[in-house]
């Protein structure tokens, strides 16, 4: 029997869109969507999506707020930081992780309103559950995921994945973000 195709990121995107930006704001005066999952997913692609079909968006990718690779214990903590003044109606600011150079970079604004799309593993905690408009779950089948890491970051990572897989296992599996999802999405 063929296995069913992935979705069309952009339906999806236009889906979710559609949705958050119809209910009431979550986020202060705006609204948040965050795309979760394990790496390698697709996360980025919906990410993309959205911001296709809704311009105003605004995306920040969570793997620019990690402190490297071991750095997704504290990426919840991180994520808080950033979406406090937002809730209040306040500006807020994050700083990139420059991969390159193992340290932190230049900061980045982000005005309150409007809709901000957080993308990466574990940008979902239930600390900032209240704030979120949409949670969506992206997943897909383990070696497709290493496959495209892989293809991504070059076979040298491979060490790196394979503790990065093992890290973010042990994260799913204490917040239980995919039962808390409101969307899953499987791309693969």
């Amino acid at each position: 029997m063929p296995s069913e195709a992935p979705p069309d990121p952009h339906v999806v995107a236009g889906e979710v869109a559609r949705r958050v930006l119809a209910a009431p704001p979550t986020l202060g005066t705006g609204r948040l969507v965050c795309i979760d999952g394990p790496a390698g997913s697709g996360k980025t692609t919906l990410a993309a999506a959205i911001a296709d079909v809704a311009p105003e968006a605004h995306v920040v990718h969570c793997d620019e707020l990690l402190q490297g690779w071991r750095g997704l214990p504290g990426l919840a903590r991180t994520v808080e930081t950033f979406l406090e003044p937002l809730a209040r109606g306040e500006q807020g600011r994050w700083t990139r992780w420059d991969w390159a150079a193992d340290a932190w970079a230049e900061s980045h604004p982000v005005e309150a309103g409007g809709l901000l799309v957080l993308e990466g593993v574990g940008c979902w905690s239930p600390a900032v559950a209240p704030l979120v408009g949409a949670l969506v779950w992206v997943e897909a089948e383990s070696s497709l995921r290493l496959r495209r890491g892989m293809a991504r970051d070059g076979e040298q990572m491979r060490p790196q994945w394979e503790q990065w897989r093992l890290d973010e296992d042990v994260l799913f599996a204490r917040l239980g973000t995919r039962s808390h999802a409101d969307r899953v999405v499987v791309t693969g």
